[in-house]
């Protein structure tokens, strides 16, 4: 999970894993819209599938990279946890905002009318 969240630390690698969700890109393909050289996406694709999250495929003089969803999903699953540790908090804050808002505000006056 660390190699996951390592990987998926750095900006040019989600933008690269975003592109495969699209479909297999080879490596000139991921590097073309940072402007970067191939060796330097070369190192990020190496952390991509060092954590798992992409498997490369040599055909002829070609490295073709698609996505592998799999450590992805339990990256999901363990923040999933998270985000319903925090939307119980948040809505106990609401509650109690809420309620804190009614004993402030007055009732409204019942009519003298003059």
């Amino acid at each position: 999970m660390d190699s996951v969240f390592h990987a998926l630390g750095d900006a040019t690698r989600r933008r690269m894993l975003r592109e495969l969700a699209n479909g297999e890109r080879t490596v000139g393909q991921l590097a073309e819209p940072f402007s970067i050289s191939l060796a330097a996406a070369s190192k990020h694709i190496k952390a991509l599938e060092s954590a798992g999250l992409i498997q490369r495929e040599i055909r002829g003089r070609t490295h073709l990279c698609r996505l592998e969803p799999g450590p992805l999903a339990g990256a999901h699953e363990w923040l999933n946890f998270y985000e319903h540790f925090w939307t119980s908090r948040l809505d106990v804050l609401d509650r109690l905002l809420r309620e804190e808002d009614a004993r402030k505000t007055p009732p409204p006056r019942q009519g003298n009318d003059q």
